[in-house]
């Protein structure tokens, strides 16, 4: 029963985004402030907040990032290299597989879940998966797709700024900058303005999980090669394996570390897949598949992970 109640207010949230949705019948396109609101205001309030408040010597954990993240990376290139050369798709559709095999549902799911899950010892170890998969994730991605998307005769001075640009002007990225500069310089933010931060932070999962359920309720599942479940397969099962395995073998670590490296990793894939999918215009119906097909599926692996946690069995 606790495995349940752990779980089931996260997927509340999509289910009651998924219903209002069929039954208000408004379009997608009315999410259009939601969707800033969430991107560049609360999801960056989040960011900040949890990364200014960690202790700082616990964010340079280099064998935890390395199992962890290094996870990630390597799920990343595997899915881009099982798109290139197995399914046979171009350059930018590859990317995108690659971001639908390893992106996790981090920062709508990941602090709400292990928190509750784990207490307040699983913070540190929340931010530092966060914070490393994203950079990497959001660097990666439109590295890639600018790659893909360059004309021949397109200087590579002028390239190469255009994707720093891309990446560093990125609102999650820029979060992620300014806490890490707050937790090293320990700056002291105005109660205020702490306030209001604390105020956008809260509501950050309910909103992003509520949209979600939106979102998925205008999609539809297209299943029409191997890749959507293959890349499912990968996400759900063969990340947190990849996982458990390099904690074990770089470790040992607490207890708590090595279960919150588990169950991020085990998160269904992330919305952010899809927005990034339309932003490019580029593997669209099928990361709306993915997300669509691996939340529900997450239903039952996640709540397997929990129930493998709670009885020490991992």
């Amino acid at each position: 029963m606790q495995v349940v109640n752990l779980v089931l207010p996260l997927f509340a949230l999509i289910l009651i985004g998924y219903v209002s949705a069929k039954v208000s019948k408004q379009s997608e396109s009315a999410l259009g402030w939601m969707n800033f609101f969430i991107v560049y205001v609360v999801l960056p309030a989040l960011f900040f907040q949890l990364i200014r408040k960690a202790p700082i010597e616990s964010l340079a954990n280099l064998r935890f990032i390395a199992a962890s993240s290094g996870a990630t990376v390597c799920i990343f290139i595997v899915s881009f290299f099982l798109g290139r050369w197995v399914f046979r798709s171009s350059f930018s559709v590859a990317s995108m597989q690659a971001v639908a095999g390893s992106y996790s549902n981090i920062g709508y799911m990941g602090p709400a879940l292990t928190l509750a899950a784990l207490g307040q010892d699983a913070l540190v170890p929340t931010i530092l998966v966060f914070c490393v998969d994203n950079a990497f994730l959001f660097i990666a991605t439109p590295m890639l797709m600018a790659i893909a998307q360059r004309s021949g005769e397109q200087n590579m001075f002028v390239f190469v700024l255009q994707v720093l640009r891309r990446v560093v002007l990125h609102p999650f990225i820029l979060a992620t900058l300014l806490g890490i500069a707050a937790a090293v310089t320990d700056l002291a933010v105005p109660k205020a303005v702490d306030t209001v931060l604390d105020m956008l932070k809260n509501c950050a999962a309910p909103a992003a999980l509520f949209t979600m359920g939106v979102v998925i309720a205008h999609r539809k599942v297209v299943v029409s090669s191997f890749d959507v479940p293959t890349l499912l397969l990968i996400k759900l099962v063969l990340h947190p394996l990849l996982v458990y395995g390099l904690m074990q073998w770089l470790g040992p670590f607490d207890p708590v570390w090595m279960y919150t490296a588990v169950l991020m990793a085990s998160l269904p894939p992330a919305l952010n897949i899809y927005v990034l999918a339309s932003s490019y215009q580029t593997y669209v119906q099928e990361a709306s598949s993915i997300v669509l097909v691996g939340t529900v599926l997450a239903i039952l692996t996640l709540t397997g992970v929990l129930y493998l946690i709670e009885h020490g069995l991992i």
